[in-house]
């Protein structure tokens, strides 16, 4: 692709130095000629138009074949893709110092920081997984720990539940000696009240 732009950067009109320097006078007309147009297609009509031209008409139509610059398939021909030169050894020789300094420049520290990073991950996920047993182990102490306390609160209520059954059934007794002993004052006053009201 290189060879082929700097083909084609080559000049067309080519000046060789062994040649003189030749000034070339244009002629300068006030007015340029006007090639008439022919009115008929016939062919004989044709030539005696063309042999009517004037001589300024020819010397200008000489003056521009004389000036033309040589045919694209000359240029062409002389362009290679691909010119074998001093630059073919100079643009290998750039490439390499090229591959070389991004190599050194970019690529390696580049690829550097990247190793560290890859190597922090693993070493950040291993430690995860490290971490991830002793969360097992916290759990399972926590559900222990959660089994004790379930246990002990279980044997408080039992206890709890116990105590107040007693307390019930304490209070219940009190209740019947307390009616009973109500009941047997309440006997007493009545017949001290019958004695006391009814004299015999």
């Amino acid at each position: 692709m290189a060879n082929s732009i700097m083909a084609s950067s080559k000049p067309l009109i080519f000046l060789s130095s062994n040649q003189p320097n030749r000034i070339v006078q244009i002629p300068k007309f006030s007015k340029l000629p006007q090639i008439p147009k022919p009115l008929s297609s016939s062919s004989s009509d044709l030539r005696t138009q063309a042999l009517s031209f004037s001589s300024a008409t020819v010397k200008s139509l000489a003056l521009i074949a004389a000036f033309a610059p040589p045919s694209m398939a000359e240029a062409m021909e002389k362009a290679q893709l691909f010119d074998f030169n001093l630059t073919l050894p100079i643009i290998v020789v750039e490439f390499l110092f090229l591959m070389f300094a991004l190599d050194k420049v970019y690529y390696s520290p580049l690829g550097n920081f990247m190793d560290q990073r890859d190597a922090s991950i693993k070493e950040k996920l291993a430690s995860v997984k490290d971490t991830s047993a002793e969360v097992k182990e916290l759990d399972e102490k926590a559900a222990a720990v959660m089994r004790a306390a379930r246990a002990e609160i279980a044997a408080a209520l039992n206890k709890m539940k116990k105590e107040t059954q007693e307390a019930l059934a304490s209070l219940e007794k009190q209740k019947e000696e307390t009616i009973r002993a109500l009941d047997s004052q309440i006997s007493a006053l009545s017949e001290d009240i019958v004695k006391k009201v009814l004299p015999s």
